[in-house]
């Protein structure tokens, strides 16, 4: 399968502050890959299937870890990733996020590059102890650091979400044309301001949909104060403190939530809502954030 690869660079802004965005690719990758396949009955046909590939993560030259994703959205995964393991401060710290696919024809081909580059004054000192690649499997856990140590540090907006507003937003997500819809196997995460959509991201693994998103924002100087995390996948601890990160406060998912999930979650004051599907659903943690419209759950 062949990949756009050497996209180029984005003009930079004038860099007459620390305000300056980063430079970065638009270095998209095909999400699916079509392949034979023979049903129950022998009959041969085609289907597709996600186009997982692996992204090597270079931070200044050295080697920082290697992701497994779809390449929606490469640039703000890597933006996204380097903000939630709180390896960067500040977007300002960076100069350009440079990604190059050079996969091979094969099942198994080369890894992409994402080379980040940091301005001088960022004067980072990140240790890489060892190989490390983030597989597809949900349970990534952190690669940098303990999350949990920060969990005091993050003080969430008072907000709240409608009854209506979340049955919009389940059924936005219903009508959303999906990479999951062709070809299975992958997680969507989605941001939202009451019901309306601002962002959408597919991937193998919903980590990396969350940095994508988290990646989004900060290039986009969108905060989360008045914003709901959506996620196909459940409630773990780690991706209710992803969302609050990024200063969200209210999360949603099709799935459950787990203990740990919930503990934070409760520690947090965040709304965690789980189970969401059609007018169904279980709100876990935050129950005054959701202004409650029963009448609604009528059919």
């Amino acid at each position: 399968m062949s990949v756009v690869s050497n996209a180029s660079i984005a003009p930079v802004r004038p860099l007459d502050t620390l305000i300056a965005k980063p430079r970065l690719t638009h270095a998209r990758a095909p999400l699916t890959r079509t392949v034979p396949v023979r049903n129950e009955f022998g009959e041969a046909s085609e289907t597709q299937i996600p186009a997982e590939r692996a992204l090597t993560i270079y931070l200044d030259k050295q080697e920082l870890v290697t992701l497994m994703t779809l390449g929606a959205e490469p640039e703000w995964l890597v933006l996204g990733f380097l903000r939630n393991q709180r390896l960067i401060d500040s977007v300002d710290q960076i100069e350009s996020i440079t990604v190059d696919w050079t996969l091979g024809e094969g099942e198994v081909g080369e890894p992409g590059v994402a080379a980040v580059k940091t301005h001088p004054h960022a004067n980072l000192r990140v240790q890489r102890s060892a190989n490390r690649v983030v597989t597809t499997g949900c349970g990534q856990g952190s690669v940098f650091g303990d999350l949990m140590a920060h969990i005091e540090d993050i003080e969430l907006p008072d907000a709240q979400i409608t009854q209506s507003q979340l049955y919009g937003l389940v059924n936005a997500i219903r009508l959303q044309e999906t990479t999951y819809k062709s070809s299975g196997s992958v997680h969507g995460c989605a941001l939202f301001q009451g019901d309306q959509m601002l962002m959408f991201v597919e991937d193998v693994g919903r980590h990396n949909a969350v940095d994508t998103i988290a990646g989004w924002m900060w290039m986009n100087d969108v905060d989360g104060k008045d914003k709901v995390f959506y996620t196909t996948g459940r409630l773990t601890s780690e991706m209710v403190i992803k969302s609050a990160q990024m200063g969200v406060p209210v999360v949603v998912s099709r799935s459950g939530i787990t203990q740990m999930g919930l503990d934070v979650a409760n520690r947090l004051g965040l709304c965690a809502i789980g189970r969401a599907t059609n007018k169904r659903f279980l709100c876990f943690s935050g129950q005054q954030r959701l202004i409650w419209q029963p009448q609604l759950a009528t059919p």
